[in-house]
């Protein structure tokens, strides 16, 4: 393949990755034997560590870690959000993906949104769409689950009747959208009386760390689950208080139907496939863009040699330059393959990124327009919005040799803020382009339309070796950033030949063919760095436009909620065996690693 070195600049911004440095007040990485599940909340982990060690294959440890989420972190993911599930079957050597995301209402027309501004629309009945976790976890695990529905879910099921302690980033993100509201009296966020007593005090307070939560409603959900399996929740009672709870929304009413509910279909879609230094790089396709962005921007990578560390301003430079491509290409051609052609196999092909490789030269592209990758696709207008921010993530790899890795969003924090049955509704269909066309009347792929799945970031990813094996088990929250988090995640493990928690830790950067972005440290989160002169580096580079003066010239140093969960497979000489699992879990959103 095509190999280009970049030159090193007088300005490389170098930061010394030793071990000594790495291990000092930072985490460290976890090793186990024969199996590993990583998330973002220590009651999760502990959760799917027990079911694992019961026996429980990846799939049954994933519907308890969930399961426990949607209660703990609800947030970011629940019963009434949606998921991507990337799972290798070891027994039949099979690797599959599943599409659980929402869907919008067969009542959604394009014009949905047009005159609303998303904080409106966010919190309102248009955003909801059909959720697709409960009938995920019920055909997952029918499939490949081992131990009893009912003993999966019956630790969450503990946890929300005798309760359990609020942590501090739910308080803190409560108090932030409570401050949002003109009022207490008058409120947008928290509308919902049920869900405003649930997270809040009467004095439009959030309820602080440490209080004592119970939650019966969401415990007789889980029995429902248990005992009637999906149907319990698409049909009856509960699809009923969802279909009523959207209709009667305060601020806009919404139209989801009971038919909507009972329409709904987990669809089982190709995986994509990139390659970067001989390994496959396999996620989530469309309607994600996460699994052909990530793959391009390694495949593009791959075409480069790679030299030095992670936080050098070359490598930096060449990362965001890769994220310009496939931004690029990601905003005009990817959303709902039922409903717009996309050049998937294309947009992966390796002579195609190889071209696009020879765009990137030591300054930086600027915005880029999107190539034209071989295949057929549909002439589209770009939509370069991204949201999807309420957001979790699950690794897994059991002792039967099964891995997954799912990522499951509600998209903007506690979704649209109501509460049904104990779990909150998604506002995922915000996720959708609010207009249907450009200026020119060309229309965007990712436009509203009834029955349709809105465009997703999610990056679910397994890695395999060059002797087919998996190799490593990657994914991230973070909404759009996802894309660059799970990206570096790959890029640092086998670029730089860092351990999962290593690579973890090192700050953040990444361009969505917009402004560089570079991270802003945490002590004893991230590695220790000067971002103000890697900033400086990256300016005298052209970020993050290079046709203007380099004193007008932005790079963002920000804070970057990654939740990455990584695990990466370590076996014998010969390649045959296991020796160890080795995980890593993101300090910023307090994940954890646990397994034996």
């Amino acid at each position: 393949m095509y190999k280009k070195a970049l030159s090193l600049t007088a300005l490389a911004c170098l930061v010394s990755l030793s071990n000594a440095t790495l291990a000092t007040g930072l985490p460290e990485a976890v090793e186990t034997k024969r199996e590993m599940i990583v998330t973002s909340h220590p009651l999760a982990t502990d959760v799917g560590a027990r079911i694992l060690k019961r026996g429980g294959t990846a799939v049954d440890a994933m519907v308890a870690a969930q399961a426990v989420l949607g209660l703990v972190e609800p947030q970011s993911s629940g019963l009434g959000g949606g998921a991507f599930v990337v799972l290798y079957d070891a027994h039949n050597r099979e690797l599959k993906t599943f599409d659980a995301r929402e869907t919008a209402p067969a009542a959604a027309t394009e014009d949905r949104f047009a005159f609303l501004d998303f904080g409106l629309a966010w919190q309102s009945g248009l955003s909801v769409g059909v959720p697709g976790v409960p009938r995920l976890l019920e055909e997952l695990h029918d499939e490949y689950g081992y131990l009893p529905l009912k003993k999966v879910l019956r630790p969450a099921r503990r946890l929300a009747t005798n309760g359990f302690e609020l942590d501090q980033r739910t308080s803190d993100q409560v108090a932030f959208l409570l401050s949002l509201n003109p009022s207490c009296e008058i409120r947008v966020f928290f509308r919902d009386p049920t869900s405003f007593e649930y997270f809040a005090n009467p004095d439009c307070t959030a309820k602080p760390a440490g209080t004592l939560i119970q939650n019966p409603e969401y415990a007789e959900t889980l029995r429902v689950l248990a005992k009637e399996g999906a149907d319990g929740f698409y049909e009856g009672e509960i699809a009923q208080n969802i279909v009523t709870a959207v209709q009667t929304d305060l601020v806009i009413p919404g139209d989801l139907t009971l038919e909507d509910l009972e329409n709904y279909v987990v669809i089982e879609r190709e995986p994509v496939c990139g390659e970067y230094k001989e390994h496959a790089i396999c996620g989530m396709g469309a309607p994600s863009s996460g699994g052909l962005a990530v793959g391009q921007m390694l495949g593009i990578l791959d075409n480069f040699s790679i030299e030095g560390e992670p936080l050098d301003v070359d490598n930096v430079h060449l990362f965001t330059q890769s994220g310009r491509l496939a931004f690029a290409d990601r905003n005009l051609y990817v959303a709902d393959p039922d409903f717009v052609t996309i050049p998937s196999k294309g947009m992966l092909d390796e002579h195609y990124l190889a071209n696009r490789a020879l765009l990137i030269t030591d300054t930086d592209l600027g915005v880029v327009e999107a190539g034209v990758p071989p295949g057929t696709f549909d002439p589209f207008s770009p939509d370069s919005r991204a949201k999807n921010t309420g957001t979790s993530h699950i690794s897994i790899v059991d002792r039967y040799g099964n891995a997954l890795s799912m990522t499951t969003s509600i998209e903007s924090p506690f979704g649209n803020g109501v509460m049904v049955n104990g779990f909150l509704l998604n506002n995922q269909l915000t996720d959708f382009s609010f207009q249907a066309t450009d200026a020119n009347g060309l229309p965007i792929a990712n436009r509203v339309e009834g029955g349709k799945r809105p465009r997703s970031s999610m990056s679910p990813t397994i890695v395999f070796d060059p002797n087919h094996r998996v190799k490593m088990v990657t994914g991230s929250p973070g909404g759009s950033g996802i894309i660059g988090y799970t990206a570096q995640s790959i890029f640092n493990v086998l670029g730089f030949g860092l351990d999962p928690q290593q690579a973890i830790n090192i700050p953040h950067y990444m361009n969505k063919n917009g402004v560089t972005e570079i991270e802003l440290p945490i002590t004893g989160v991230t590695l220790d760095y000067d971002p103000a002169a890697l900033a400086q580096a990256l300016k005298e580079k052209g970020h993050s436009d290079p046709n203007v003066p380099v004193e007008q010239r932005i790079v963002l140093i920000n804070a970057q909620t990654s939740g990455l969960g990584t695990i990466v497979i370590e076996r014998n000489k010969r390649g045959k065996r296991v020796k160890k699992l080795v995980g890593g879990a993101d300090a910023r959103r307090g994940g954890k690693v646990g397994g034996k």
